[in-house]
């Protein structure tokens, strides 16, 4: 199983970005859920955003209203769009799949950078 995370970049302050997270080696991505997590500077790595197999979603507070989480399960893929950053979201952002089997897959990290 591999995740290969993908979409980050530098943006200034108020601009968007959509990041994009692959899975391979995975026969069932539909039971999967998936999620972001972001891990900035200094700080613990924090879960942003989670879609669950069952087709719901959860946000991290701070994020609520400006990022969407969302999946196509037939490119095995999931998203993250980003709107109205702030330099607070700079952080590495990583996704994680957890398997129907309550195992757990991380990707290697994008980097995003907002500029204030």
């Amino acid at each position: 199983v591999q995740l290969q995370a993908s979409g980050g970049g530098l943006v200034q302050a108020g601009g968007s970005l959509r990041l994009s997270c692959v899975a391979s080696g995975i026969t069932a991505f539909s039971s999967w859920s998936m999620g972001w997590y972001r891990q900035a500077p200094g700080k613990q790595r924090e879960v942003v955003a989670l879609a669950s197999r069952g087709g719901s979603v959860n946000y991290e507070d701070s994020v609520k209203g400006r990022f969407t989480i969302s999946r196509d399960n037939r490119k095995n893929t999931v998203y993250l769009q980003m709107n109205s950053l702030r330099p607070d979201d700079t952080a590495v952002y990583y996704c994680k799949g957890r398997s129907c089997y309550a195992v757990d897959y991380w990707g290697k990290g994008t980097l995003v950078t907002v500029s204030s």
